[in-house]
């Protein structure tokens, strides 16, 4: 499928800081489920923008602006080929063992609750694949998705006590889950093509959990199935904070607003981009 997605984000100030600095990991990498056609990052202020891999091997994207500002905007747009591989990833750029991802975070620390509802959940399946997919549907079918629910700081703790959240949340609470039961797991961020709306007003996230004799094997609790061809896989970490689409610093100023704008759409089937593949 070849889905084309455009993404802007405006920071807004009340009161306009000196400097600004950003870091963007919002440009996706080819695996076997993808192909990046073409992909461009515009912002709307006087800035070189560097190019890099973090520590995971995202494509990672940083510049620094000087003020006083009053706002930025960034925009990225392109286009993306997907395939529908059963949620496997394969051909992915990876920096660690899988052992790596078995490493806790603030974000996705299982409480005692969780790890008793792992336990049960999984308790009459065998095999890695399986319990997993126990999971899946276990957390999809008893999760509400609420996006006034939860923080940018919502612990997987937090959103299995109160059963709501966002795509986010749920991928945290996997993870979580699935790491108590031996399997190692790591956060996705994304895109999703929607069948029942364009516009959005921000990402998708899901998870991944490795399975021995397959590799890593892709989850998404908020529409309880394994990736497909409407998924667009971007960055992937420990948790949120080592995948979120920006991060940045300033120095001085207050009152900062966010105001993003996504469009997901399903591309014909010719494009006038020109390939640019990362």
């Amino acid at each position: 499928m070849r889905i084309r997605i455009r993404h802007e984000t405006t920071y807004s100030y009340a009161d306009a800081p000196r400097m600004a600095v950003q870091h963007l990991r919002l440009t996706p990498r080819n695996h076997d489920g993808q192909h990046v056609i073409s992909w461009r990052i515009d912002v709307d202020r006087d800035c070189r923008l560097v190019q890099s891999e973090d520590a995971f091997g995202n494509l990672l994207h940083r510049f620094t602006v000087d003020g006083p500002i009053d706002s930025i905007s960034t925009v990225v747009e392109g286009e993306v080929t997907t395939f529908d591989i059963a949620g496997v990833v394969s051909g992915a750029v990876e920096r660690f063992p899988p052992i790596l991802y078995m490493r806790e975070t603030p974000l996705t620390a299982p409480s005692p609750a969780i790890s008793a509802f792992a336990r049960e959940t999984t308790s009459r399946d065998s095999g890695t694949l399986a319990k997993l997919h126990a999971l899946l549907g276990a957390l999809h079918d008893s999760l509400t998705f609420d996006a006034d629910a939860t923080r940018a700081e919502t612990t997987a703790a937090e959103c299995f006590e109160h059963r709501q959240g966002v795509g986010q949340d749920f991928a945290h609470l996997f993870i979580a889950c699935a790491r108590e039961i031996g399997a190692p797991a790591r956060y996705v961020s994304g895109y999703f093509l929607r069948s029942d709306a364009e516009d959005q007003v921000a990402g998708h996230a899901w998870a991944e959990a490795y399975v021995e004799d397959l590799g890593w094997v892709g989850f998404d609790p908020a529409h309880g199935v394994s990736p497909h061809e409407n998924h667009v896989r971007i960055a992937a970490a420990l948790d949120y904070l080592g995948a979120a689409p920006i991060r940045g610093a300033q120095s001085g100023g207050a009152g900062e607003t966010m105001d993003v704008k996504i469009c997901v759409v399903q591309a014909p089937a010719f494009s006038p981009f020109q390939s640019q593949s990362q």
